[in-house]
């Protein structure tokens, strides 16, 4: 095959191109398009899948978000929940503060009444059973937290109406919580011993020697017996009337929750132990939960 070329100038170039040459030449042509037509293919293949990947991640990060919500939801509920069920714990360790009070007070046989045991219960079981769901326990809790109300202001008129003078007596709150001691430090604003500020202090203190006696200023039910944060060993019984009397920095403790305590009687031994200078009785007064000046307590005839 013979091919001419036109120059610029108006000249001719003849060129002979063998089969030979034009079949390479055919095959680079055929080449170049097939490449071209791969990375045009290659280049669409790849915005489909950048597309596929972008709506994936979305799909993703929509999950995620209703995961973190449905987690909230529960988080939400189950502090619901344990709010109701702290609440409803509280109320009944008053109760059976009280009963076991009124039971020890009214001379009731402990078998017939014991607060500190379960009561029986049994029988066959019917059918299948059902775990309960959220909505059910929620109105499960609800019922007996109403119960509980109930009950708890049935055994307060209850104490009321049982006990006799001399029990009335001997559940008062007065006196002093030691048998040897002095008034150290007063209720309400002080010089704080330790940080030499200006701080409150929610008790009166009583110092006196190691070892001494500490005793309950009023028959009671210990409702509390063990370390706590500043206080130290530490006593804590309830009283009628809504009253809870503490006895804190305890070297040692003689009595343990549930114990029923008279009036005098010996609860634990004087120490220093929590935030403390010195051996001495940390003494708090509470009337229906909050912090009242134990001066007129102390000040009744015991």
């Amino acid at each position: 095959m013979k091919i001419i070329l036109v120059r610029e100038s108006g000249s001719n170039l003849s060129v002979h191109v063998t089969r030979h040459l034009l079949a390479g030449l055919s095959v680079v042509l055929v080449a170049a398009v097939t490449g071209l037509g791969f990375y045009l293919h290659h280049a669409s293949m790849e915005q489909v899948h950048t597309q596929a990947i972008a709506q994936w991640r979305a799909k993703l990060a929509e999950q995620e978000a209703l995961v973190v919500e449905l987690t909230k939801k529960n988080q939400a509920q189950s502090a619901a929940v344990g709010r109701q069920l702290a609440q409803m714990q509280a109320r009944l360790l008053r109760m059976e503060a009280l009963g076991a009070h009124m039971t020890s007070a009214a001379q009731i046989q402990a078998e017939e009444f014991d607060f500190n045991s379960l009561p029986a219960q049994g029988g066959p079981v019917s059918g299948a059973q059902d775990t309960l769901g959220w909505g059910e326990l929620s109105t499960e809790l609800a019922a007996l937290s109403a119960q509980l109300r109930r009950r708890e202001a049935e055994l307060n008129i209850l104490d009321e109406v049982i006990l006799n003078e001399d029990i009335h007596e001997a559940s008062q709150v007065k006196g002093r919580p030691v048998t040897w001691g002095w008034l150290s430090s007063a209720y309400g604003k002080r010089v704080d011993p330790i940080t030499g500020k200006i701080a409150w202090h929610s008790g009166v203190d009583f110092a006196g020697r190691d070892g001494s006696e500490v005793i309950a200023v009023a028959s009671g039910v210990v409702t509390y017996a063990g370390h706590r944060s500043g206080y130290g060993q530490l006593v804590e019984i309830t009283h009628r009337n809504g009253l809870v009397t503490r006895y804190g920095h305890h070297k040692s403790l003689l009595v343990e929750v549930g114990d029923v305590v008279k009036k005098g009687e010996q609860i634990g031994v004087m120490g220093s132990t929590g935030r403390s200078t010195g051996p001495h009785v940390h003494f708090e007064v509470l009337k229906h939960g909050r912090n009242v000046d134990p001066a007129a307590y102390i000040a009744k005839n015991r």
